[in-house]
């Protein structure tokens, strides 16, 4: 969370100037300023005095940044580089400190995903364009637009682009493993 841009959302909800929170709070337009750009550090005194001038209480200030994250936009995810693979994106970041690691996975025609051994967990996915060849030990199973697919990840297993159009598939994998 920036405090400055959470004191700024909060003075500009309360209809203030930045002149009139630093009437307010006994500080400078200019110290309010830095501090709304982040130009500045700001010391406990100070940030109680704004806060109390915008009849907001330090810990409803800092509730919202214990928050857990809901939505996650193109910006939040990380790209992976897979040999052999399109494209690789983490859907949400820090997902190995989560219960389930999904993933976006772009794979042009005849590319793969590399081989997985056999691990503890279970994988998800979805097809959402193209057809895709799941490798599950020596079985090769076949999932075409709209369909999902789930397995126990305990054999040797990868994705295949199955078809002659580009693949995009969501794959989430429980506990993350990529």
């Amino acid at each position: 969370m920036k405090i400055g841009k959470r004191i700024k959302e909060l003075r500009q909800a309360s209809g203030l100037t930045q002149e009139e929170l630093a009437i307010r709070s006994n500080l400078t337009k200019g110290f309010i300023s830095q501090v709304e750009h982040d130009l500045t550090s700001l010391s406990v005194d100070s940030l109680v005095q704004i806060l109390s001038a915008l009849d907001e209480s330090p810990a409803d200030f800092f509730r919202e940044a214990l928050q857990e994250k809901v939505v996650f936009g193109e910006d939040d995810r990380v790209r992976v580089e897979k040999r052999g693979v399109k494209k690789f994106e983490l859907l949400v970041p820090a997902a190995q400190n989560r219960e389930m690691e999904p993933a976006l996975v772009i794979l042009s025609q005849g590319e793969k995903t590399p081989r997985e051994d056999s691990h503890e967990g279970e994988e998800f996915g979805y097809v959402v364009e193209g057809k895709i060849a799941i490798r599950l030990g020596a079985k090769f199973f076949y999932a075409k637009k709209g369909d999902c697919f789930y397995y126990t990840a305990n054999t040797v297993h990868y994705l295949q682009n199955a078809g002659r159009k580009t693949a995009v598939v969501v794959w989430v994998s429980s506990p993350p493993m990529f």
